[in-house]
């Protein structure tokens, strides 16, 4: 079975935690029979709610879900296929929700990003995770701790799991700003491996920011059936709260895409001027090797003149002859060094 935890709450208390669908149907059926009982006598309604925590499903467990709980079956569609966007749609009285928790791993400086789907009835919530990290066993012990929210019903539920998930971004946020303070660093430091960091660190925002942006729209649409569908009016002011955290996430993770791109132009820009300066750098010792080759050169053409052997070569019956051809050599060199020394060459 994929039941990570099963519970029943009467009134913000747990009353039953069933092993398995079965025992859960039974025993949800069994404590709303017991509330409706009690409620006849002392006119008192307790809140009665069944939360099951699901991770990666089988399809027949979903199915058996589905009809005990009559899911829509577009919804049971998504959840099988999972790899959903963020998103709340409601079919009836079910709300299906879907949240994408993030958690950063400092060691590979990566995002890790989840998948919940979330359905919220009269009296039951279902979560079901893809993914290993969630946060959702934090919920429950907060919520179990909290009877008030359990009181709210499947809402407050809704609403912890929502708060809790959006506070988790914050870390994340925490982490990258690292990094990308990091890589400021790096830049001026000329580290060769900057351009890939910028790029995977780039990478892992814009996923962090396709798991966050849907939010405030899925807020927005929520909140859209608070008088329709009677939510309690403290729990819009939490839940007010919770998109006021996300919105902060979304303008910090915008103004992160910003800085990695202006990172990436500063690193063009000094990548080119880093490769200029070699350029002049290899020009300038290209000048030296053909400056000092020249002076070399010419005095090889004299040697090289006298060193052939014709017969009708005045010169080589010449006393001065010899002194001569020296003096041409050692001449030419001091002048092509004066004017390669003038150039800036040498």
């Amino acid at each position: 079975m994929s039941i990570v935890e099963s519970a029943i709450y009467r009134d913000g208390r747990k009353v039953e935690s069933p092993q398995s669908l079965q025992d859960t149907y039974r025993l949800l059926q069994t404590v709303m029979d017991r509330a409706q009982q009690d409620c006849a006598q002392d006119d008192h309604a307790d809140t009665v709610v069944a939360w099951i925590g699901l991770y990666r499903p089988s399809k027949e467990e979903i199915a058996s879900l589905a009809e005990h709980f009559q899911l829509h079956e577009l919804a049971v569609e998504d959840t099988v296929q999972a790899h959903q966007r963020p998103k709340m749609e409601r079919y009836g009285e079910t709300l299906f929700t879907v949240i994408r928790p993030a958690v950063y791993q400092d060691e590979t400086e990566t995002v890790e990003i989840g998948e919940i789907h979330i359905f919220t009835g009269p009296n039951f919530v279902i979560t079901i995770r893809h993914s290993e990290s969630s946060g959702v066993s934090k919920v429950r012990k907060r919520v179990e701790a909290d009877p008030e929210l359990l009181c709210f019903g499947p809402d407050g539920i809704l609403y912890a799991l929502l708060d809790q998930i959006v506070d988790d971004y914050f870390p994340v946020l925490s982490g990258l700003e690292n990094d990308i303070d990091e890589i400021e660093d790096s830049l001026f430091a000329g580290e060769s491996n900057v351009s890939q960091r910028i790029y995977e660190l780039a990478r892992e925002v814009n996923e962090f920011h396709r798991g966050v942006a849907p939010l405030s729209e899925v807020m927005r649409r929520y909140f859209a059936g608070f008088t329709k569908y009677g939510t309690h009016e403290e729990l819009q002011h939490r839940l007010r709260d919770v998109v006021d955290h996300v919105i902060q996430v979304s303008g910090k993770l915008d103004s992160m895409r910003s800085s990695l791109t202006d990172a990436m132009s500063l690193d063009s820009t000094l990548t080119t001027a880093r490769q200029n300066e070699a350029a002049m750098v290899q020009n300038d010792q290209m000048k030296k090797i053909s400056s000092w080759a020249a002076i070399l050169f010419a005095p090889s053409i004299v040697g090289s003149i006298y060193g052939m052997n014709f017969e009708n070569m005045p010169e080589l019956h010449w006393t001065l002859g010899y002194p001569f051809a020296l003096v041409l050599m050692v001449l030419v060199g001091v002048v092509l060094y004066a004017v390669f020394k003038v150039k800036d060459w040498l």
